[in-house]
């Protein structure tokens, strides 16, 4: 049998929750394959400039979330903050 590996694996959507809110706003933002609740309103624009890129990313690879690897977006995620 086959060890699963995080390459194997394919993500369904992602879930950014930020903790450092502190201003009484609930900040949620929706989209067809993510969620990002909370956080301050620099960090919650930081999420969303990451998923943003993220999915620039995607569609120059002609790709989808649900059609990425684990594996391949953590390295998007990593590739958003540098």
């Amino acid at each position: 049998m086959k060890a699963w590996s995080q390459r194997d694996q394919k993500v369904a959507g992602i879930l950014g929750v930020g903790l450092d809110a502190h201003d009484g706003h609930t900040r949620i933002t929706k989209g067809e394959d993510l969620l990002l609740v909370g956080g301050s309103q620099e960090t919650h624009e930081r999420m969303q400039e990451t998923m943003i890129r993220i999915n620039e990313a995607l569609d120059r690879k002609g790709k989808r979330l649900c059609d990425t690897s684990a594996g391949e977006v953590a390295d998007l995620i990593r590739d958003a903050h540098r």
